[in-house]
């Protein structure tokens, strides 16, 4: 019984560090020079809770393109600003890894998205 019990215990512990390794997969918050490395000149194609999948092209002047409409980006200390329309600027901090990118507002992962190198726009 003493092997059952100790295999539960055990078994407990591992479930309730889950999703702090989940959690700590990024590293912290990029930093605004990051950004600029990273994602500046190519694309990234994610989903956003708020709005759904999305394909932009974050161009060295400012421009962000989509298949369909155009924004404007900027960096303001170590986060991403994306304004669209008329819309005022909104930033978000920016977690990178590899690839891999998490959108973050008020703390938590909004959105998530992949860097593909260039603009893979048509």
């Amino acid at each position: 019984m003493m092997n059952v019990r100790n295999a539960i215990r055990a078994a407990a512990i591992a479930v309730a560090f889950v999703p702090m390794l989940a959690a700590s997969v990024f590293a912290d918050p990029a930093t605004g020079n990051e950004i600029m490395a990273n994602i500046i000149g190519n694309t990234v194609q994610g989903s956003m809770e708020a709005s759904g999948a999305y394909t932009e092209f974050y161009d060295g002047d400012g421009t962000i393109v989509g298949p369909d409409y155009t924004g404007a980006w900027s960096i303001d200390g170590d986060s991403m600003c994306f304004q669209y329309g008329e819309d005022p600027a909104d930033c978000w901090m920016v977690e990178i890894d590899g690839d891999a990118v998490n959108w973050i507002k008020d703390g938590a992962v909004l959105g998530t998205g992949t860097i593909l190198s260039g603009n893979q726009l048509p």
